[in-house]
């Protein structure tokens, strides 16, 4: 008895294809979908990218500041005294430091009153350099190879295009 009811289900299946798998159609639509999400977030996730990159560099103006005022507070002027060293020497060991694609420089010689420092970027921010002086002026020298209309006024640290002070 069990075989004759296994044998009629089966031949009443017989007729039936089996729907296994997807149509062309609905593959396509799912790629369609996956192309528009990628077109839309690629642009916004390399935005992303590059923004923290420059933060590298206005960190950078940041920590080199601080250094400046430390040597002042120590010595009551910004240029080099005898023995003591600013950090801008060329001498000292901290005249050149780099973040992620920022390098740090002094743009000239700190004199007992001013100076100011310039961090300048390479590889995907080659060209971007930012400033900051003695009385915390931050300014934005170049935009380099991302081509970002400079601020007006110039007297920020310009993150994003568009971007007004």
């Amino acid at each position: 008895m069990h075989t004759l009811e296994r044998s009629n289900r089966s031949e009443a299946g017989a007729g039936r294809s089996a729907a296994n798998g997807f149509t062309l159609i609905e593959v396509m639509i799912t790629v369609a979908i996956v192309a528009i999400l990628v077109a839309v977030a690629l642009p916004s996730y390399k935005t992303y990218i590059l923004r923290g990159q420059l933060v590298n560099g206005t960190n950078l103006l940041s920590s080199g500041r601080a250094n400046m005022e430390r040597y002042f507070q120590d010595n009551r002027t910004y240029a080099s005294t005898g023995a003591f060293l600013n950090p801008c020497d060329a001498t000292s060991a901290a005249s050149t430091r780099t973040l992620g694609l920022f390098v740090l420089t002094c743009s000239g010689t700190p004199t007992a009153t001013t100076y100011t420092l310039l961090a300048t970027g390479s590889g995907a921010v080659n060209g971007v350099q930012y400033s900051v002086d003695q009385s915390g002026n931050q300014t934005t020298v170049s935009m380099g190879a991302l081509g970002w209309a400079l601020p007006n006024p110039n007297t920020c640290w310009l993150m994003k295009s568009g971007q007004t002070c």
